[in-house]
């Protein structure tokens, strides 16, 4: 198999990757990624890869978006967060978003062995000391959203990030390299997805997908 391990700390990443090969076996392939645009470079080169272990606030993860977009692009890789933060509120929100687990950085190696086993199998993972009052939680986004980012394209959410950012229909077809009405299409599609009624609303639901600033 092929994993990733991608956290902006090169220590954690070495110690991660050395007790993931001791877990998963010396066949698989482990790959490591600073930021988040490694990790698309190394989906692209390893499109097979099938499992992500993904800090939370690595740069370019801009909070919850990264995991949503991965979600979004490679529906089939299995996304373990690995996190400092243990606020349940957040692991509530990363699980509704899509991760198949989440493990704090804190955790013994028996425990992510644990974690990893029941990804492997298809199951979702928690601490167990934290399992009620991550039930117990309220978060930003609530199922409902999730499942409606979950409907956009991986093309519509590029847009969607673009119009949080401030950006004119005109301005995100250049970036994305398409004519503007096809960036229009995108937007009636997204708003239609999202059940919004304008691009402000639809932006506004997407910073929900930020870490509160306290925690970012």
């Amino acid at each position: 198999m092929i994993a990733i391990i991608a956290d902006d700390h090169p220590l954690f990443r070495v110690a991660l990757s050395q007790a993931s090969q001791t877990i998963l076996g010396d066949n698989a392939l482990l790959l490591q990624a600073e930021n988040m645009a490694k990790v698309w470079a190394l989906l692209r080169q390893h499109p097979d890869t099938s499992l992500i272990f993904l800090d939370l606030k690595m740069p370019g993860a801009d909070g919850f978006a990264g995991l949503t977009a991965l979600r979004t692009e490679y529906p089939d890789v299995i996304v373990l967060m690995v996190s400092a933060v243990e606020e349940p509120s957040v692991i509530k929100q990363a699980l509704q978003l899509g991760a198949a687990a989440y493990v704090p950085k804190s955790a013994p190696l028996d425990v992510l062995s644990e974690a990893i086993a029941a990804v492997q199998q298809g199951d979702s993972w928690v601490p167990a000391a934290l399992s009620q009052d991550i039930a117990d939680a309220r978060t930003l986004i609530d199922q409902d959203f999730a499942h409606r980012l979950e409907q956009l394209t991986p093309q519509q959410f590029r847009v969607l990030k673009m119009i949080a950012d401030g950006l004119l229909n005109k301005q995100i077809a250049y970036e994305m390299n398409v004519q503007e009405t096809t960036i229009k299409q995108h937007v009636s599609a997204i708003l239609r997805k999202l059940h919004v009624n304008n691009r402000t609303q639809a932006g506004i639901l997407f910073e929900k997908l930020k870490l509160p600033d306290e925690l970012a």
